[in-house]
């Protein structure tokens, strides 16, 4: 569900991956938003995955005044190996809180709300109500702004998954995350046949949803792997694609096996395209919502 954590050094954090190329770093991008952005969330109570994932963008999207709403808390019922993301019982859910995101995304000025989640397997319909709600939200604060959903895979439960494209968001978003072979290492309680199955009913939709998905690499995959990953992910009519490096959040995460260069990334967005896959952003610090609003409108 989350994306890969970061191994850059903002506001003291140390990184965990002393090896790392010169590509991965980078000068802190702190604008005079940041401040503002940071107002507005703690003073609405609200997670963001920027913040909770350790995101290496989180200064340039906060200072840009965008940042990825995170719903139903913040701490998942899963625990993927790659995810800085707190794992155990999640409170109850909070019925406010979609109308507060919206507030949110009305008060940063956004065009287009992405809203992601911990995983809530302790909730019969995995928070697919819940997703919904905060579409509803938003599009009665913000109805010119496009929506973005990045869901976890409901336990493979169609139903819930309708409710929330019911509400048609412009983008529906599921992380297949990595290649088949790695998933019981990197993500024991998800399934890979089960989050392309997701996707495949997202694209089968009726509205006019665009399906997208993310691809973190570095973690021990070959080319071949990512290949087979790009053909299944166009067979299940994914068409808009997000591949970047993997950076570990802490010493409790998988290490990196290996940093991709530029050129590397520059093919894999090639060979993603050529497998049948439309829209791909292809880079060492792209992630699931990086910029996700002009990746929308390219």
């Amino acid at each position: 569900m989350t994306e890969a954590g970061a191994g850059i050094k903002e506001r003291g954090e140390r990184h965990y991956d002393q090896r790392m190329p010169r590509w991965l770093h980078r000068p802190l991008r702190a604008g005079k938003n940041m401040r503002e952005v940071d107002a507005i969330l703690r003073g609405l109570d609200l997670h963001t995955v920027c913040e909770s994932a350790k995101c290496p963008n989180r200064m340039e999207c906060f200072s840009c005044r965008t940042a990825t709403f995170m719903l139903m808390g913040d701490v998942c019922t899963r625990n993927c190996r790659f995810c800085s993301v707190a794992n155990g019982v999640p409170g109850a859910l909070d019925a406010g809180e979609p109308e507060r995101v919206a507030k949110a995304a009305a008060a940063m000025g956004l065009e287009h709300v992405v809203m992601t989640s911990v995983t809530r397997d302790d909730l019969p319909d995995g928070g697919a109500g819940h997703f919904a709600a905060a579409i509803q939200a938003v599009r009665q604060h913000l109805p010119e702004a496009t929506v973005e959903v990045l869901t976890p895979d409901f336990r493979g439960d169609m139903e819930a998954l309708h409710v929330v494209l019911a509400e048609e968001p412009e983008v529906f978003n599921h992380n297949l995350e990595t290649v088949e072979v790695l998933y019981a290492r990197a993500r024991p309680q998800a399934d890979y046949a089960r989050s392309l199955e997701i996707l495949r009913e997202a694209a089968q939709h009726p509205r006019q949803t665009r399906v997208k998905s993310g691809l973190m690499v570095g973690m021990g995959e070959s080319r071949a792997q990512l290949n087979g990953a790009f053909r299944d992910l166009a067979g299940a009519g994914c068409d808009i694609l997000t591949i970047g490096q993997y950076l570990r959040p802490s010493r409790e995460q998988l290490k990196v096996e290996r940093f991709l260069s530029p050129l590397e990334f520059e093919e894999l967005g090639k060979q993603a395209k050529e497998a049948g896959i439309s829209l791909v952003a292809s880079a060492p610090f792209v992630r699931s919502s990086y910029r996700a609003r002009e990746l929308l409108h390219k």
